[in-house]
């Protein structure tokens, strides 16, 4: 099977460039912004050599998982254009949803559950099954911004903050091809929900109802600190807020979190 858009998203004017194997769909889509791409245009591989996570770490994904970037150039500013990971988490879990049917009749009980961690990863079972990273530059015309999703379809990384899982762990037996497909069309619906960040109140309402560890226990750290507190929401512009011991309610831009008992220790 090869890689091809949704039906959906064929029909919204979406391209596609797809890759036997790359060293980054995000700096594919970034360079082709640079010489005059405009968007909305995918890039995805089965195979990435050398893709960047979160504070530059490396996001490796072996023959058979699925690396998958999405280009459009925007007229918006750079924190608005940061909402639309958002966007991209409920459009993975609206993918990872309909491609676990099948597996969700034949395990019953034990299907797997999907669940959005602030600020963009997918988890199943608390273990990280999806990372979501975001790069923007300004270009002619606007601003080019790239949404990357990397998701563990056959195998998980070892050794990582949150422990990993894949889907072929969770007993959901199917192609980064056939996740694709399904994501190019989920992700229709979730950008023009978002619309160009005009619509980021809904999506913040659907995100609040699948977001993980709400109302519990957490740690963030930032680099410099560790704040801990509980879960309470997130605000209109997509930053956590935590309350604290004191009753303290904090706004937190960027971290690292973690949940549950390990919060107080601040260990994943």
């Amino acid at each position: 099977m090869t890689f091809a858009l949704g039906p959906r998203a064929s029909a919204a004017g979406y391209r596609l460039a797809a890759f036997e194997r790359t060293g980054s769909t995000n700096t594919e889509a970034i360079e082709h912004a640079r010489a005059g791409e405009r968007g909305p245009m995918w890039f995805v591989t089965s195979e990435q050599t050398a893709g960047r996570g979160r504070r530059q770490r490396a996001w490796i994904a072996p023959r058979g998982n699925l690396a998958a970037s999405i280009l459009e150039v925007m007229d918006v500013a750079p924190a608005v254009a940061a909402t639309l990971g958002f966007a991209a988490g409920l459009a993975e879990e609206a993918a990872l949803e309909k491609v676990s049917l099948e597996a969700a009749l034949r395990l019953g009980e034990g299907r797997p559950h999907y669940a959005l961690k602030w600020p963009n990863d997918v988890l199943a079972g608390g273990k990280k099954l999806v990372g979501i990273g975001l790069e923007a530059e300004a270009v002619g015309g606007g601003l080019a911004v790239v949404v990357g999703i990397g998701t563990n379809v056959v195998a998980a990384p070892e050794g990582t903050p949150t422990p990993a899982v894949s889907l072929a762990a969770l007993g959901v037996q199917i192609s980064a091809e056939e996740l694709f497909m399904a994501l190019s069309d989920a992700w229709v619906e979730f950008r023009g929900i978002w619309d160009n960040g005009r619509g980021f109140a809904e999506i913040r309402r659907l995100w609040l109802e699948r977001a993980a560890g709400l109302g519990e226990k957490v740690a963030i750290h930032t680099g410099t600190m560790t704040l801990e507190g509980i879960f309470d929401t997130i605000d209109d512009t997509g930053c956590l807020i935590v309350r604290t011991a004191e009753g303290r309610l904090v706004q937190v831009a960027a971290g690292e979190v973690f949940f549950g008992p390990v919060a107080s220790v601040g260990a994943a």
